[in-house]
Order: C-alpha cells, then sequence, then structure tokens
C-alpha cells in the first residue's frame, strides 16, 4: 500500500477509535446515572438512639425492643419499623430504634396515642437516656 493511502486510513481508524471510546463512555455513565436514582419521600422518619439503665434486665431490654413492633401493629400510619442496631455511633448508648410513619399527621397521631403513652411509661422507667430525631422532606 503506497504511502499517500495509509495516511487517510490511519486518520479513519483514529476517528473510529476516538468514536467507539465515546459511545462506550456514554454508555457507561446512563448505567451510573440509574444506580443512581433516588427519591425525596413525603414520609416522616422517627430514630430514637437509647441507652438503658444498668440495672435493666436483658429480658427487661428485649420486651421493651418488641413493644415497639406491638404499637406499630396497632397504631394506624406507622409504615416500617427498624429494631435491629446496626451500627451506632454514639458512645455509651445501647442501640437505636427508627418508625417511618406515612404522614406528618400520623407522626403526630402517634405521639398522641394512648397506646403508645402506656408503652412510653414502661419504656421511661427502663431507660437511663434517649435520644429522638424526626426527619422529613
Amino acid at each position: 500500500m503506497c504511502e499517500a493511502n495509509r495516511r487517510p486510513l490511519s486518520l479513519l481508524a483514529g476517528c473510529g477509535l476516538f468514536l467507539a471510546g465515546v459511545l462506550a463512555g456514554s454508555v457507561g455513565t446512563r448505567t451510573v446515572a440509574a444506580l443512581n436514582k433516588f427519591g425525596q419521600p413525603k414520609t416522616v422518619i422517627h430514630t430514637v438512639a437509647y441507652k438503658f439503665k444498668p440495672t435493666t434486665s436483658r429480658n427487661d431490654q428485649q420486651q421493651a425492643i418488641a413493644g415497639i413492633q406491638d404499637m406499630a401493629a396497632k397504631i394506624p400510619g406507622i409504615k416500617n419499623i427498624w429494631l435491629k442496631t446496626e451500627r451506632n455511633q454514639i458512645r455509651d448508648f445501647d442501640g437505636v430504634y427508627v418508625l417511618e410513619f406515612v404522614s406528618p399527621e400520623a407522626a403526630a397521631d402517634y405521639a398522641e396515642s394512648p397506646i403508645h403513652d402506656v408503652w412510653r411509661k414502661k419504656w421511661e422507667q427502663l431507660r437511663e437516656n434517649s435520644l429522638s430525631f424526626q426527619v422529613s422532606n
């Protein structure tokens, strides 16, 4: 092949390689963007970090946490609960639980519920301290 024909073919091959790279990069970017989709739900998340009194038995601790699940079954508007602490960075606290409410109104109803009041009175006798947070969009 003569030198005059090599140059255009090399230039054409280089352009083809560049376009193939651009195409591969855009496909990869679309895949990453699909993985990063997220929403901002209108639910309310109620998070509580707690520390039991040193005198609280393991059985009483388990019953108090089980009481959260019992409340969730009885109080309308609770969408989800989390009871198992995976990681807790608040030093000296025993655990964390989370309640998700369908709306701010459901969270307010929970706070005023007689079922919650009965559980809260038992909970306050067993815990030394707690920190609670409510988050929404």
